[in-house]
This record gives structure tokens, sequence and C-alpha cells, in this order.
């Protein structure tokens, strides 16, 4: 004999059961992970961090922009002046927009561009040695996209490197270790001390880098040159490029072959590989081997160098510590989790 249903629901409401219990445990599962995903993205950007890594990337970047401006004033007329290599009123041409924003545009005069490439130099020398950091990196932010913007063709991945390493060294307190700031402003209370910017400007460096990585190692796919494994004679071969005499890797195919594949293999998933630490090392130190070879046989240094200034950024701060024993942030500040994963 069947039991009425009244009977049924009865008997499971005193058995503490609803019949919308399924549907609120799956609401409840379902809470937990988007909960569990939004603690892991705050963890991951927002956690405080030592600074340190971002103080080492300022003194390179810094570096590296001060010989910039220095080839700027070599001849800044015809990089930035009205009667340069590129007018002003072709500028949009090579920029593929009709607009775009440049400070050079503001002065025709050849002293005005000389006192704004000059700014932009002093902002970067104020950068590498960490005097009024803030106000620097922004001002040499703004004078390296003025430079882009008014010269683009002038411009190659040395600028674009250097202008994502500039915003994460503006967002970030990038002056508050390895600083004139820091020794100036040693009273100030929490100078040198973890911080959440730190991580976000960090964090910005390490995910633009692993997407520029990313695209660049895919548009080497669409290459025929690459699938065959001799891309890298192609460079080495190449007269106009090449510093270094490598033509004798002709007698070593399967070496090109390799050295080839490898690289594109490191590339591609250079932005998954990088992350864990138990493959991280290898591939920061074929980064370090990719970007010096660059440098050394093609006549690409500075560019070289703005790339493994880059990857600077995915070295922990407790390796930066034992190499800097003497630079170390009040204990007062450290907590418990000072490093990025």
């Amino acid at each position: 004999m069947s039991r009425p249903p009244s009977m049924l629901a009865e008997r499971s409401r005193q058995r503490g059961y609803s019949p919308e219990q399924p549907a609120k445990q799956a609401e409840e599962a379902e809470l937990g992970w988007l909960a569990a995903w939004g603690d892991a993205w705050s963890r991951f950007w927002f956690t405080p961090t030592d600074p340190l890594p971002l103080a080492i990337i300022r003194v390179c970047t810094g570096v590296i922009l001060t010989w910039s401006c220095l080839v700027w004033l070599m001849d800044t007329d015809a990089f930035f002046g009205t009667r340069g290599w590129l007018p002003p009123a072709e500028v949009w041409r090579m920029n593929d927009q009709p607009w775009q924003w440049s400070w050079y545009f503001s002065f025709g005069s050849p002293t005005g561009i000389r006192v704004l490439a000059g700014i932009t130099l002093i902002a970067a020398l104020l950068l590498t040695l960490g005097l009024a950091t803030p106000l620097a990196a922004w001002i040499a932010l703004l004078g390296l996209v003025s430079a882009a913007n008014r010269a683009p063709l002038n411009t190659f991945g040395l600028d674009d490197m250097l202008g994502m390493l500039l915003v994460g060294l503006a967002i970030g307190p990038s002056g508050s270790r390895l600083s004139l700031d820091r020794r100036l402003l040693a009273a100030e209370q929490g100078r040198g001390a973890v911080s959440a910017r730190a991580t976000v400007a960090l964090r910005l460096i390490q995910v633009h880098l692993c997407v520029v990585y990313f695209f660049s190692g895919c548009g080497k796919l669409f290459g025929a040159t690459w699938w065959e494994g001799v891309a890298i004679w192609g460079a080495a071969a190449n007269g106009q490029y090449r510093t270094l005499d490598l033509t004798w890797l002709a007698a070593h195919p399967l070496t090109i072959n390799a050295i080839t594949l490898a690289t594109l293999f490191w590339e591609v998933t250079y932005a998954a590989l990088v992350w864990p630490r138990l493959t991280r090392r290898l591939f920061l130190a074929m980064a370090v081997a990719v970007h010096l070879g660059i440098g050394l046989t093609m006549g690409m240094m500075e560019f070289g160098l703005a790339m493994i200034t880059a990857n600077l950024a995915f070295v922990p701060a407790a390796t930066w510590r034992r190499l800097l024993p003497n630079d170390r942030p009040s204990p007062t500040f450290l907590t418990p989790r000072t490093d990025l994963a």
C-alpha cells in the first residue's frame, strides 16, 4: 500500500530534509568554489611582499633608460625635431592612429627639444639612484612615451619593454629599498616594509612578460623555418645584424635544429612553466642565455638586457637578500609571507 505524498513530505521534514536542500547545497558549493577563486585571486595580487626585487628592477631599468636618453641627446633634432627623420605631420601614419600624445609636439625649437630630452635623462638618473623615486618614475615614463610616439621609426622592442617596466616602477614602492630615498628618510615609519603595492607592481611585470613571450612564441609557430628547425641559422647568417661570425654552425645542422626547437619550446611554454618552482630556475636560466645570445650575436644588447631585467621579477626576494645581506628591511616590517610564490 503506497503512502500519500503528504505523509512522505511530513516524514522528510521530520528528518531535516526539504525539497530545496539539493539546490541549496549546490548553491553553497558553487559559492564556495567562487570564494576560493576570489581568495586565490586576492592572494595572488595583494599579498604584501618585500619590495627588494622591484628595487633591483628599478636600478637596472634606470641604467638602460639613461643609456637611451644619451643616445637621443646625440642628435635630438634628428629624433624629435621638426626637420628630423620623421616630420611631426607624418607621425600618425607610422602609429596607425589619427592621434598620439608627445610633449615633443609642443616644442619645435631645438633648445626646447633638448630640454625635454634632458628632463627625461635627469628622471632616469634619479630613478637609478632612487632619489624622489615616485616622481622620477612617472616623469621617466612620460618621457619614454613621448619619445616613442614622436619617433616611431626608432621604436622597437627595447622601448616596449622599458615602458612595461616603468609602469610597474611607477605604481609600486620601487624606491623603498636600495635607494637614496630610504637613506634620507630612514626614520620614516614603514620605509622598506612589505607592501601590497609591490606585489601588484611585480605581478603586472610578470603577467605582462608572460603575455609577451606567449604571443611571440605563437607568432613563431606560423614560420616554417621554426618548424623545420633552421630559424636560428637565418639569424646567424644575416650579415646586417651579425656581430659575431657564427657561420661555422653550418657544419653542425643538428646543433642548429636543437637550439631552434629548444628556443621555440621555451618561448611558447614560458607563460606556464615559469611559475612552478620546479621549472622556474631552468626557464629563467634559458631566458638569460637566449637574450644574452641575441645581444652578443645580433647587436641588440640593450634589448637583451631589458628582457633579462623583466625576468628578474620572478627571482624571489629571499634570493636577493642572500646576495645583499646589508640591505634588509626592519624585522618589524617582515611577515611570514614576504616573497612571491
